[in-house]
């Protein structure tokens, strides 16, 4: 592992996953099933369920690690393998500016979501912005093989994707202070949030 990516481990990722999953676990509804895409070694979902033992936790990745915290499963980027309004919830955090097409991701999280979908992603705003997630990425990512399109969206954006999947926003969180200071004046204000969508008819 790179000096950078073990500087990461250390100082950032342990907190930035406890943060998440405090959040998270004050806005998933109870006794809800989740399919987490984009698990990773699956460490966030092992600690949801430390909070929310009333929910159930699927994983699945585009890249299997050699150690999880949970069961994660292997799909193509695209196409996940669950029928029609499988979950209760499907969450995606940190995995649509991942994808070469979110809004094809998008459309089969909804399609195998019987209500909800949860997101945690980037905006792309405020000075330098696309500098500071582009280094966010390169420190948390390049390690594991993950694949870096960079592709950031700004409010604008969001906000078409969101009409034209009709995602009703249920729950949003601008402020997620993911980082110690002084680190999240530079790679946390203004360019993260987590949304808890209703699925539209």
């Amino acid at each position: 592992m790179s000096l950078i990516g073990q500087a990461h481990r250390a100082f950032i990722h342990s907190k930035r996953v406890q943060r998440l999953s405090e959040l998270l676990s004050a806005i998933i509804p109870h006794s809800s099933t989740l399919l987490d895409v984009g698990s990773g070694d699956g460490r966030l979902a092992w600690s949801l369920l430390q909070r929310r033992p009333d929910l159930t936790i699927e994983g699945v990745d585009v890249l299997l690690r050699e150690q999880t915290w949970l069961p994660v499963k292997l799909f193509d980027g695209t196409n996940l393998s669950y029928a029609d309004s499988t979950f209760d919830a499907v969450m995606l955090v940190d995995v649509l500016h991942h994808t070469a097409d979110p809004r094809a991701l998008l459309r089969e999280a909804l399609r195998v979501s019987r209500r909800w979908l949860i997101l945690k992603d980037h905006t792309l705003k405020g000075f330098a912005a696309g500098l500071r997630l582009r280094v966010m990425d390169r420190a948390g990512n390049s390690d594991y093989g993950v694949a870096l399109p960079y592709t950031y969206m700004s409010e604008k954006q969001w906000e078409e994707l969101e009409q034209i999947l009709n995602m009703k926003v249920a729950t949003k969180i601008n402020k997620l202070r993911l980082y110690r200071r002084p680190l999240d004046y530079i790679f946390g204000s203004g360019l993260h949030f987590i949304a808890m969508y209703e699925k539209g008819l």
